[in-house]
């Protein structure tokens, strides 16, 4: 946790008295995707850091609500152009409801942010340009407006046109970007040219006038008091908005930037393109919190410098995570750095969701169990985790839930199997017939506490005097439990059966 550490320590440094203020901030231009979860955690992580340390910290979150919409995303109605330009406070829901689009966008985040429990202090854009809260700062920039036209040239190295000014006008609901004319403080009025060259008046303390984006973000920051902000690495980049941003609130402002905290996106495993909401490639983020309990979502991007490219597999992937933190969890010998990691991916989470029996037992356990979490405890209690089952039941019951979804939204199809119904004896050969009628006599006399190993040994008995290949015991035996031609490990999957149904099977019984 050394790049927390250093983070923190820099801004201590930077602001030794007082409450710091971290600040995330989205536009809901569609539906929000899981990278969006690297800003979230990575500041709730400062916060937490800073709290830990005595300091007064609280997580803002600014929703750029008020930004215009400027392409349609790809899971949304072509019709959906008409809106291109207006506010997406101002547009409708796509579901027709009563909400704006930015409510139902903001509806799934939220709660995905609920379920992380994350508690953050969400601020609206549209209720501050609309309450007056921008007034100061757009007064501000239009009396500077040489200046602030000159920092942008400078420092993005892009030839502005002379009528560029940096306000929108809101329009008959959409947003424009026209001559500047004139401001009248005391009717807190602009006067400007729409698009046939005519003066027109608009209030800028009711929301009618925004800041353009690269003059919005620092004046934020001023107005907000900002100290430290985690962006994508996008607006890192020389000359980007957090270079013009810098500028500007040191030189229209007369303020100090943020500590910035840049990071690299999170991709989908094989996949070279960050996700995006307007193209639809993302994996939504309500999705990942109902696969993902709240510490592994955590731990996933905590683990790694933000500096540092993470990649999500949602098939495997998922299993190695957890199986990884519950390792972690059960080390007996944890460093500093470890025990920081575990406090900041349990801090404020009421329950534990993660066992120590390993993901992939539990999953076919469950599976098993005809997705009965009864059922699976009683399995794994058959097993060499039955102590765990005994005294991390609601843990594994709740983990049962996540390993539930996950089976339905991302697993891999060799992972999935359901008990099939008793199998056509037509569809197997004399030989497999009585290989698995032999084996089924084996289990009958199994010792009542037979384990995995003594599965597997008696049905590699057979290798000899079955007349089947070795690798043909196992395909036959895995066709008449779950007609598939693979699946869990065969010996281990006999063990967690109930005996007497096994038995029944191979005879091609029930």
């Amino acid at each position: 946790m050394q790049w927390l550490n250093n983070i923190v320590d820099e801004l201590l440094a930077l602001h030794p008295d007082g409450e710091v203020i971290a600040s995330s901030g989205i536009a809901p231009s569609g539906s929000y995707h899981m990278g969006y979860l690297r800003e979230i955690i990575t500041t709730d992580a400062i916060v937490r850091e800073l709290k830990r340390r005595g300091r007064q910290a609280q997580h803002i979150h600014f929703v750029d609500d008020m930004d215009p919409f400027r392409k349609v995303p790809a899971n949304m109605p072509a019709e959906y152009e008409k809106y291109l330009g207006k506010p997406v406070c101002d547009m409708p829901a796509p579901d027709g409801s009563d909400m704006s689009y930015a409510d139902y966008a903001l509806k799934d985040f939220l709660a995905s942010i609920e379920a992380l429990g994350i508690d953050m202090n969400v601020i609206r854009s549209h209720q501050k340009y609309r309450s007056g809260f921008f007034t100061q700062a757009i007064e501000i920039v239009l009396e500077h407006i040489d200046v602030t036209k000159q920092v942008l040239s400078d420092i993005s190295g892009r030839q502005l046109d002379e009528n560029w000014t940096p306000i929108q006008v809101n329009e008959d609901g959409y947003l424009k970007n026209r001559t500047f004319i004139g401001i009248n403080t005391d009717k807190k009025q602009i006067t400007y040219e729409d698009k046939d060259g005519n003066p027109q008046v608009a209030s800028y303390d009711k929301g009618d006038v925004k800041l353009n984006w690269r003059v919005d973000w620092p004046a934020r920051w001023w107005l907000l008091h900002v100290q430290v902000e985690p962006f994508g690495r996008e607006h890192g980049t020389k000359g980007g908005s957090y270079d013009t941003g810098v500028a500007l609130v040191e030189k229209v402002f007369k303020s100090k930037p943020p500590l910035p905290v840049p990071y690299e996106f999170i991709n989908r495993a094989g996949d070279t393109k960050k996700m995006s909401a307007s193209k639809g490639n993302g994996i939504l983020m309500r999705e990942v919190v109902q696969v993902l309990p709240p510490e592994i979502a955590r731990y996933f991007v905590l683990r790694t410098a933000p500096s540092k490219q993470l990649f999500f597999d949602p098939e495997g992937g998922v299993v190695r995570i957890i199986d990884e933190f519950a390792e972690l969890l059960a080390k007996p010998e944890k460093t500093d750095a470890d025990k920081q990691l575990i406090a900041l991916c349990t801090d404020g989470i009421a329950h534990i969701t993660v066992s120590n029996v390993p993901f992939s037992h539990l999953v076919a356990s469950y599976q098993a169990a005809l997705k009965d979490p009864a059922k699976t405890l009683e399995i794994i209690g058959r097993t060499e985790h039955a102590d765990t089952a005994g005294t991390q039941k609601e843990i594994i019951e709740r983990e049962l839930e996540f390993i539930d979804n996950w089976l339905q939204k991302f697993a891999p199809s060799d992972v999935k199997f359901e008990l099939s119904d008793v199998p056509n004896p037509k569809d197997f050969s004399d030989m497999q017939k009585q290989y698995l009628s032999d084996l089924a006599d084996q289990i009958e006399t199994a010792p009542k506490d037979a384990d995995g190993e003594w599965f597997h040994k008696a049905i590699y008995d057979f290798k000899d005097t079955s007349g089947l290949e070795p690798k043909e015991l196992f395909i036959t035996l895995y066709r008449a439990l779950i007609d598939k031609d693979s699946g869990p490990r065969a010996g281990w999957f006999l063990s967690i059966l109930p005996r007497d149904w096994l038995i029944r099977r191979l005879r091609f019984e029930g």
